[in-house]
């Protein structure tokens, strides 16, 4: 294995789930959640997102440092930072970089899901949050993943990579 392979096979950090939501329905407020249930193939428990194993967006994930940094990008005043309501993600993680896990399989709490992709910014939020908001979000709207075997996910539960 070459050396670079071996550093993008190795993932040490740990996770930690910081935030969880859920949307009942397309363009509802968000639902914010101590605990919420991982369906194979489905998605979470409450949410509208369309299930079927072919859906790649059953959850969406964001890097809960991002939120500050697209925060100072819209110029919001220190101390106050973007909530991740506002970005309409599923579950907001500290503690790992959401792109390591590329191509992987991670554990959260009793959930195994797989990334599928990245979680791009969409118009609607330049609408709901302001003028920059597309700008300031790209390259840090986290990661989509599906889910793979189902379970309770728990704020404060970890997140970790599942060996190769």
């Amino acid at each position: 294995m070459s050396p670079l392979r071996e550093l993008l096979a190795r993932v040490p950090q740990r996770g930690r789930v910081r935030w969880i939501g859920v949307r009942p329905e397309a363009r509802a407020p968000m639902l914010e959640l101590e605990a919420v249930e991982a369906r194979r193939e489905a998605g979470l428990s409450g949410d509208h997102s369309r299930p079927g194993p072919r859906n790649a967006r059953q959850v969406t994930l964001i890097q809960w440092e991002h939120l500050a940094v697209i925060g100072a990008l819209l110029d919001r005043p220190a101390g106050q930072p973007l909530h991740a309501a506002e970005l309409r993600r599923n579950i907001a993680v500290s503690g790992i970089n959401l792109f390591s896990l590329k191509g992987r399989r991670f554990r959260i709490g009793q959930a195994i899901l797989e990334t599928t992709g990245w979680c791009q910014p969409c118009a609607r939020l330049e609408q709901r949050l302001g003028p920059g908001t597309f700008q300031a979000v790209r390259g840090h709207g986290g990661i989509t993943a599906r889910v793979v075997q189902g379970g309770i996910i728990r704020l404060n539960d970890e997140l970790y990579v599942e060996p190769l």
